[in-house]
């Protein structure tokens, strides 16, 4: 038994030793580390670099696109289509896509969670409705609503901004909604939420009309 155990220490060592030797001829790296980079501009910067941007309440990247509140409950689909602006050419210079061509997105591709895209009062709805794998994007709100990062931090848990982009090509009009793929389609479900004082009740989220 030593000697078995012997031997499997012998062919272990030299298999790590193996794994670790060196073969061929080697040079050494000549491009700079890229952590050592990083460490040493991050040095030169500000210490306070919130004081040079301002109050994040005034920063363009966290201006979010703007919906009106839901008035029923409903559920629409949208295809999503693209139009290249530009053609599309192989390497040899035969086209490939014409500019103007338009496609699917979701016939390529698969849109893995839901999006849920609330107004920042409606968050408390939001955080009850999402899945853990969905995503939540603010919608603009008022002036005295807190910012997705200030609520991300209290909340836990990751919230965004809704893009124009992704408002024009999701075809938002309205929140909250919830929006999923549905085959090579999105099914929007918008959500009228109904308030009465302070209080806030939830009708049940319509289910899809047969067609």
């Amino acid at each position: 038994m030593i000697a078995a155990l012997l031997v499997g220490a012998v062919i272990v060592a030299a298999s790590a030793h193996a794994a670790s030797s060196t073969i061929g001829r080697t040079w050494p790296i000549a491009e700079p580390d890229a952590l050592a980079e990083i460490e040493a501009r991050a040095s030169k910067l500000p210490a306070n670099m919130r004081a040079k941007f301002g109050p994040r309440s005034g920063w363009s990247a966290m201006k979010a696109a703007s919906l009106t509140p839901a008035t029923k409950s409903q559920t629409r689909s949208v295809v999503p289509f693209y139009t290249l602006d530009t053609e599309i050419r192989l390497p040899g210079g035969e086209l490939l896509y014409p500019k103007g061509y338009s496609f699917n997105p979701l016939t390529y591709v698969t849109l893995p969670q839901r999006l849920v895209v609330v107004h920042p009062r409606d968050l408390a709805w939001a955080l009850k409705t999402a899945r853990l794998t969905d995503f939540i994007l603010l919608a603009a709100g008022d002036a005295k609503d807190d910012d997705a990062i200030t609520l991300s931090e209290r909340t836990g848990r990751p919230i965004f901004i809704l893009e124009e982009r992704i408002k024009d090509r999701l075809g938002l009009t309205v929140a909250p909604a919830i929006i999923a793929q549905v085959g090579q389609k999105l099914e929007l479900t918008e959500v009228r939420l109904v308030r009465t004082g302070q209080t806030q009740s939830t009708p049940p989220i319509p289910r899809k009309s047969a067609p």
